[in-house]
């Protein structure tokens, strides 16, 4: 059987469109680039399921148990972040559960495939940064999606939606960064033997 994800567009619908500056909405942000991502992925063989393919509400505990319900291998949910001050912070981040296993690797993973297209890696500067919560870190206990997945689950901050130099990399290098993310989650599956290697 195929390696199977649950990839997850975070917010969606009129009644939660996540972050929002100057008119873009993160719900949108986060749907387009699921769709790049599991379209890279099922090109490689992976079986993708999505929680939501359209513009539609669903609470984070439904989008757990529709993990849970399909028994997929693993759940990526994909999210751009926001700070209280416009344009005063940047990068990306990737939150999982506790530090541990298949996850915190592949957090690293595509941490570090997002450090190459040009953002910076909020997990190598986390000792001279005063957020306390930045890097890959484990998350807070409220983010049900992470709590509540049988499987391992990551939720991936793709740059700050209030940040115009995050913005103009998401709009200027969109198709690297879906590749970015595709590349770090495949090369941590290949490295545990999950799936063979694209010759």
């Amino acid at each position: 059987m195929a390696y199977s994800i649950m990839l997850d567009a975070g917010h969606g619908g009129a009644r939660d469109p996540g972050a929002v500056y100057e008119g873009r909405q993160e719900k949108d942000d986060n749907l387009k680039l699921v769709l790049a991502i599991g379209e890279i992925l099922s090109d490689r063989g992976i079986d993708v399921e999505y929680t939501r393919t359209t513009d539609v509400y669903e609470t984070p505990y439904e989008k757990a148990m529709k993990a849970n319900q399909a028994g997929v291998d693993l759940f990526i949910s994909i999210h751009r972040n926001s700070f209280p001050a416009d344009n005063e912070v940047e990068g990306v981040e990737s939150l999982i559960y506790d530090l541990s296993g298949l996850k915190y690797k592949m957090a690293q993973d595509i941490n570090e495939q997002l450090e190459g297209v040009g953002f910076v890696n909020l997990d190598s500067i986390m000792d001279q940064i005063t957020i306390e919560y930045r890097g890959s870190r484990e998350a807070r206990p409220d983010l049900v999606v992470l709590k509540r997945t049988k499987m391992p689950a990551i939720l991936v901050e793709a740059g700050f939606l209030n940040s115009d130099t995050d913005n103009r990399l998401f709009d200027d290098n969109f198709e690297d960064i879906a590749q970015a993310i595709a590349d770090g989650i495949l090369d941590t599956l290949e490295s545990n033997g999950l799936i063979k290697e694209e010759k």
